[in-house]
C-alpha cells in the first residue's frame, strides 16, 4: 500500500489462511502438511534453485505501518470541513496514486478546494507523522538478509519519490540497501500499470522474470503480475483474500517469508527454534486464567485498546512475557490472529501461561512479546487455530532464558506494572 495519499483508519481484517509452507510443526498435529506441489499457492513457485534474481519492495503497508503512524488524519481534516470519513471509499482508494486519490477525495467529499489546495494543506500533517512510522514485522531481517547476501534490491512506490527518500531516512540501513529507488512520479503511469517494476527491472540489470516483487496492495500485486514478475502478497487490507489469488503466495506477516522456496538464501538466525523480533508491548487487557494441561491460558474477556499497540500483519504464535497484575510475571506463549467467523472481524490473542497451573478470575495483564515461534495452523475454526503444543511451550521455556528474549531495561513500565 502506498501512502501518500490519507488513508482509513480502520481496523482491517484478514481470514485465517495457512500455506503449511513453514518447516517445521509441532510433532503432535493430527495433520502433516501437504506437499508443496499440491498447495494451491504454491503450484507456481519457482522449484529451481537459480529462478529469482532481483527482488522488489513496496514501502507504504509492506515495509513500514505508515496506516498506524498516520491514522485518524483525514478523518480529523475532514470533520473540520463537517464531513464524516467513508471507511469503505477510502478503502478503495489504498494504493492509489496520491494525485489521483487527492482529486478523488476533493471530489467524492464535497470539499470547497482544488486537488492542489487540499494536498497543500493536508501533507504536511502526514508528514509530521513519518517518523513515527515503524518497520513491520520481519522486515528489518528481511531487508539486511537480502542485502547481505549481495540480492539486488529496489524500492517501487506509488508514493512521490522525494516523500519515499523522507520516508526510509528514518529507518536505518534502508538507503543504502536498495540499489534502484523508484516513486509514481518516476513513471508516466503508476501501479496498477506494471511500468514501475518494468522500470526497476530494467535498472537491476534483472529480467522481470526472474524478480519477485513483495506487495501489500491489490493494485501493486495487479501491476507486478502484469510486468510478468513472481509475486508475494502481504495484504494489509485484510479479510479480502480471495482479491490477492492472482498472487504466486500469500502470507499473513513477512515472519512466515521463505527466501530458499524463491531460490535465494534461506534464513539462519533463529535460536531455541525462536526468531527474535522488535518487541510488541500489549497493554489494556483483562480475562479468566484458566488452568489447561499443565500450564494455564488467559481468556480474554476484555481490552481497552490494546489492539491499536500492534500491526494488522502481527499473526502468528509467538513467545514473551505476561505480567498479571497481582500475581507477577511469567513466560508466555501467544496465539494471535483474526476471527471472521461471524461475518464481523474481530482480533484475537490466547496467551498460555508457562510454569503456572492456577486458576484467576478477572486478571489485568500486559504482555511484552519478543519473539516468533510459527504461523497458525488452519484448523477450521480460529479456536482450533489457537491451539498451541507441547513444542511451543518447550521453545517458549529455552528461548525465554536466552538473553536476546529476556526483559530490556527499556521495559520498566511492563515490569513496574502500570495497570493505570
Amino acid at each position: 500500500m502506498d501512502s501518500d495519499s490519507p488513508k482509513s483508519p480502520n481496523r482491517f481484517v484478514f481470514a485465517c489462511l495457512s500455506l503449511k509452507c513453514h518447516p517445521r510443526f509441532p510433532p503432535s498435529t493430527s495433520k502433516a502438511p501437504p506437499p508443496l506441489s499440491n498447495s494451491p499457492l504454491l503450484r507456481s513457485l519457482p522449484m529451481g534453485a537459480d529462478r529469482i534474481s532481483a527482488v522488489i519492495l513496496d514501502l507504504d503497508g509492506t515495509l513500514l505501518d505508515t496506516e498506524r503512524a498516520t491514522g485518524g488524519i483525514l478523518e480529523e481534516f475532514l470533520a473540520r470541513h463537517g464531513k464524516a470519513l467513508d471507511a469503505a471509499m477510502e478503502e478503495k482508494r489504498l494504493g492509489k496514486m496520491h494525485k489521483e486519490s487527492a482529486a478523488a477525495i476533493v471530489q467524492d467529499y464535497g470539499l470547497p478546494m482544488t486537488p492542489e489546495e487540499f494536498s497543500e494543506a493536508i501533507m504536511p500533517l502526514f508528514q509530521e507523522r513519518w517518523p513515527q512510522a515503524k518497520a513491520l514485522p520481519g522486515v528489518n531481517r528481511l531487508i539486511k538478509h537480502l542485502h547481505n547476501h549481495r540480492i539486488p534490491l529496489a524500492l517501487a512506490s506509488n508514493s512521490i519519490r522525494e516523500h519515499i527518500e523522507i520516508k526510509i531516512s528514518y529507518q536505518q540501513g534502508w538507503k543504502e540497501s536498495f540499489s534502484v529507488i523508484l516513486g509514481g512520479d518516476d513513471v508516466s503511469h503508476g501501479k496498477p500499470s506494471p511500468n514501475i517494476f518494468l522500470k526497476a527491472a530494467k535498472r537491476l540489470g534483472v529480467d522481470i522474470s526472474k524478480c519477485l516483487v513483495i506487495e501489500d496492495s491489490l493494485v501493486g500485486v495487479r501491476g507486478a503480475k502484469d510486468a510478468g514478475a513472481k509475486v508475494v502478497a502481504v495484504p494489509s487490507l485484510q479479510g479480502q483474500d480471495e482479491n490477492y489469488s492472482i498472487a504466486n503466495c500469500l502470507l499473513h506477516t513477512l515472519l512466515e517469508f521463505q527466501p530458499e522456496l524463491w531460490g535465494l538464501p534461506a534464513f539462519e538466525d533463529g535460536l531455541q527454534s525462536a526468531l527474535p523480533i522488535e518487541p510488541l508491548f500489549i497493554r489494556g487487557l483483562g480475562g479468566e486464567v484458566v488452568s489447561y494441561d499443565g500450564f494455564s491460558k488467559i481468556d480474554i474477556t476484555a481490552d481497552t485498546g490494546s489492539y491499536e499497540f500492534i500491526p494488522h500483519q502481527v499473526w502468528g504464535v509467538f513467545i514473551g512475557w505476561a505480567n498479571i497484575e497481582m500475581h507477577g510475571i511469567y513466560k508466555v506463549v501467544v496465539c494471535i490472529g483474526w476471527d471472521t467467523s461471524s461475518g464481523a472481524a474481530k482480533r484475537v490473542i490466547l496467551p498460555y501461561l508457562i510454569d503456572h497451573t492456577e486458576s484467576h478470575k478477572n486478571e489485568r495483564l500486559q504482555l511484552f512479546i519478543v519473539g516468533y515461534v510459527r504461523k497458525l495452523q488452519n484448523e477450521g475454526t480460529m479456536s482450533e487455530a489457537l491451539r498451541v503444543f507441547e513444542e511451543d511451550v518447550n521453545i517458549a521455556r529455552a528461548a525465554l532464558d536466552i538473553p536476546v528474549f529476556s526483559l530490556p531495561t527499556s521495559s520498566s513500565l511492563f515490569v513496574e506494572a502500570a495497570f493505570d
